[in-house]
């Protein structure tokens, strides 16, 4: 006998939703961490049809198959690299401290960049200030100038980056920019590349989108990098990117710039070149491009990039061991803050330990659902003792870490599941108390103009806001 055509219907939808909850409880968990992997099973057995195309379009974490072919031929030459700065007379490893052995070991492995000493570094929390300092740079570019950035406004800032490059072309300097397509919105690509190219600077987007591309990326990548090397001898990274600082929220931004000389500026042209070759399918591998990487300074760092391309978990691999090691104080200052287990442990065992743990964070931010995540974590931070400080009049987007006036961490990513497992990032870690000293000093100075968090106050929050917290963390490692 025939089935009534709706309870046919109806059986064979109620059939394929288990099958889609059943099938995905073995799928999710594969290289991920048990909080996104219950995060991701959450969301699917709530709404199996919708759970299951999402997945399918942001559930992994891997690169297209075509950038991942060519990370793998680059591997090759960033290895050579590595091995011209351990053999140079004047480069070597420096000696370090004990306690500092067993991170430099880490970063290596994790990003593939050995530690070189002879660097000087420059701490740049002024954002006027640093574009001045790129622009006089630029114009006193002599070979080549390569800028990498996550966001490249058409506005002010941007013109006057654009105007300088524009400048260094014009007498023959090779100009390369690369610009994120989802950072800067395509509406501004498609005035600022054409402008770019006219004035004889190559430019290219990084993680382009576009059905039918051979590279296309999915659209919830991202490279959040701020590169910018001058000649192969001055670099810039860190939270800065090329936009004016009072944005469309109306507040000013806070940032956190290292500038570099010496050895350590050739790791960053490495990534350059990487992310270069990806977009552009060209080699840099012209002598000019990798100068001879003479002492600057007295200071020992190494760069450490992450991405989708590196370890999973690569600068949280780095960050939680270095917490596990301090032995005073940690200050670590992010706009975003949607940790994982392993980062939550380790800031409260650290205080169990007796290391003050200072957090700073934004008031501010522009996504109200991260925000709510956000907060959700505050009241176990408090409980643990984790000092927390609110920056409110401004939008607090700097990223670093000083861990006892010994090592200072500065670059791009943010302290959220988005910078640790999916975002291309850069951080640049200095091994050296003057550093890392000025950076805390710099930190002590945001949290006197922040909002200390009292955890009686805290607690006392209305139980709406507590439950609403709570939903939109239970998401958060999607976010």
């Amino acid at each position: 006998m025939a089935w009534p055509l709706p309870s046919f219907w109806a059986e064979l939808f109620v059939a394929t939703d288990w099958a889609i909850r059943l099938v995905m409880v073995a799928i999710v968990p594969m290289r991920r961490g048990p909080t996104a992997a219950m995060a991701w099973l959450l969301f699917i057995f709530a709404f199996p049809w919708i759970g299951l195309v999402a997945y399918l379009l942001i559930g992994s974490t891997r690169l297209p198959r075509a950038r991942e072919e060519q990370f793998a031929r680059l591997r090759g030459h960033l290895e050579r690299l590595a091995m011209l700065l351990r053999g140079d007379p004047h480069v070597g490893a420096p000696e370090l401290r004990p306690e500092f052995e067993r991170a430099v070991r880490l970063a290596e492995r994790l990003g593939h960049m050995p530690i070189v000493g002879g660097n000087a570094a420059e701490l740049l929390p002024d954002y006027d200030g640093t574009v001045d300092r790129l622009v006089t740079d630029i114009d006193r570019a002599a070979r080549h100038v390569h800028l990498l950035f996550y966001i490249f406004e058409d506005d002010a800032t941007g013109r006057r980056v654009s105007e300088a490059l524009a400048r260094a072309a014009a007498r023959g300097v090779a100009c390369r920019v690369l610009i994120d397509t989802v950072g800067t919105g395509s509406r501004t690509l498609r005035r600022l590349l054409p402008r770019l190219r006219a004035a004889k600077v190559e430019a290219h987007e990084t993680l382009p989108l576009g059905v039918f591309r051979r590279k296309a990326a999915r659209f919830d990548l991202r490279n959040h990098r701020k590169i910018a090397v001058i000649d192969g001898v001055i670099g810039y990274t860190g939270s800065q990117n090329i936009v004016d600082s009072f944005g469309d929220d109306e507040l000013w931004n806070d940032e956190m710039v290292i500038r570099l000389e010496g050895p350590i500026v050739l790791q960053l042209q490495a990534c350059f070149v990487a992310d270069w070759y990806v977009e552009s399918d060209e080699l840099l591998d012209d002598p000019a491009i990798w100068p001879a990487p003479g002492p600057r300074g007295e200071i020992a760092a190494q760069v450490l990039p992450s991405g989708p391309a590196f370890p999973s978990g690569t600068y949280l691999r780095l960050l939680v061991a270095l917490v596990h090691g301090a032995h005073r104080r940690v200050v670590l200052t992010t706009p975003y803050f949607i940790p994982d287990e392993a980062l939550t442990l380790a800031l409260q065992t650290a205080v169990m330990r007796g290391v003050r743990v200072d957090l700073v964070v934004s008031r501010q931010l522009d996504s109200q659902l991260v925000a709510l995540a956000q907060e959700s974590y505050y009241e176990e931070l408090l409980e643990g003792g984790v000092h927390v400080h609110r920056v409110q009049e401004r939008f607090l987007h700097a990223k670093y870490a000083a861990i006892d006036d010994a090592i200072a961490v500065i670059g791009s990513s943010n302290l959220d599941i988005r910078s640790f497992r999916l975002n291309a990032e850069m951080s640049v870690v200095c091994y050296d108390a003057g550093v890392a000293s000025q950076l805390r000093a710099e930190a002590d100075r945001t949290i006197g103009k922040a909002e200390p968090l009292e955890r009686d106050r805290w607690d006392g929050r209305p139980w709406t806001m507590k439950a609403v917290q709570n939903v939109a963390r239970l998401v958060s490692p999607l976010l």
